[in-house]
């Protein structure tokens, strides 16, 4: 669309306000940015012509954690000759939406290079990166763990190193966390984990909830009381208390949410699985700088 378009015309409506979360829109050209874009923000199906430049709308998440928070989206070109462009979008952002075109395994390749370009950068280390698999309404579309392997995700990681400690949350899991059905979040094999507290009202969840563990670094110690808990059935349960300490830690920020852009499914809860990460993000930022005093 290449200028910003607004509601009503009003530039006003798209600056952020104390609390908008700053989030950058991603993807190739042709990947549904702009259609994801204004379904979020309109509720409707928009017929859009290719973005040259940016588009910006402040959008409202409407599920779980994500619910009246607002997030200003910055939708820009993904054509060749503007992803340079990209580095100055996502400078000091909370977090990226990278939009893949499930169906057009012919350029995966390059999706991933770009992916990996943006992921890896400096100014981006630890940011985290919802991966959202558009045009899922279509038979051929790739699924969540093909998505996983074409696009190389086990490449993603971000080191936290003498990192111990513990948070609170509420979370089943069921969003961005270790028990979905479209994703593996921890090697069995290298880590334990364990009931130390059966039967307690609260859930005490490591910091790492939501955030995949790189396994191969990752030195995870959970002494346990139960005999046949695996990791992801137990941190499906929000009424087990849990504790983990990790050292050389590598966190992995990312999550594949399926959506289809022109009916809008799946977007808000892209949406929520964002904000969680970027919660735990934070978490796990404050953890550590008390760390260090």
């Amino acid at each position: 669309m290449g200028a910003t378009m607004v509601k009503n015309g009003n530039l006003l409506d798209a600056l952020p306000t104390q609390g908008t979360l700053h989030v950058v829109m991603l993807g190739l050209d042709s990947a549904g940015k702009t259609t994801a874009l204004y379904r979020l923000k309109f509720d409707q199906y928009l017929n859009t012509v290719p973005t040259i430049g940016f588009n910006c709308e402040k959008v409202q998440g409407t599920l779980g954690k994500a619910k009246g928070v607002h997030f200003l989206v910055w939708d820009v070109g993904g054509q060749e000759k503007l992803r340079p462009l990209w580095r100055s979008y996502t400078r000091c952002t909370d977090g990226i939406l990278f939009v893949v075109d499930s169906v057009d395994t012919e350029r995966m390749e390059e999706a991933k290079m770009e992916l990996m370009r943006t992921a890896k950068c400096p100014d981006n280390q630890g940011v985290p990166v919802l991966i959202l698999a558009n045009k899922q309404d279509l038979p051929s579309a790739c699924c969540p763990k093909q998505l996983e392997k074409l696009l190389g995700l086990h490449e993603l990681h971000y080191p936290i190193s003498n990192l111990s400690s513990t948070s609170t949350s509420t979370s089943t899991g069921n969003i961005a966390g270790f028990a979905t059905s479209n994703q593996s979040y921890m090697d069995h094999g290298t880590a334990s984990l364990t009931d130390v507290n059966k039967g307690s009202d609260s859930s005490h969840v490591s910091i790492t909830d939501h955030f995949h563990l790189d396994s191969k670094s990752t030195s995870a110690h959970v002494e346990s009381k139960s005999k046949d808990s695996t990791l992801p059935t137990a941190l499906s349960n929000p009424q087990q208390q849990f504790s983990v300490k990790h050292n050389n830690l590598n966190v992995k920020g990312w999550y594949i949410q399926p959506t289809c852009a022109i009916t809008g499914e799946g977007l808000q809860e892209g949406l929520d699985a964002l904000y969680d990460m970027i919660l735990k993000r934070r978490k796990i930022s404050k953890s550590h700088k008390k760390n260090k005093r």
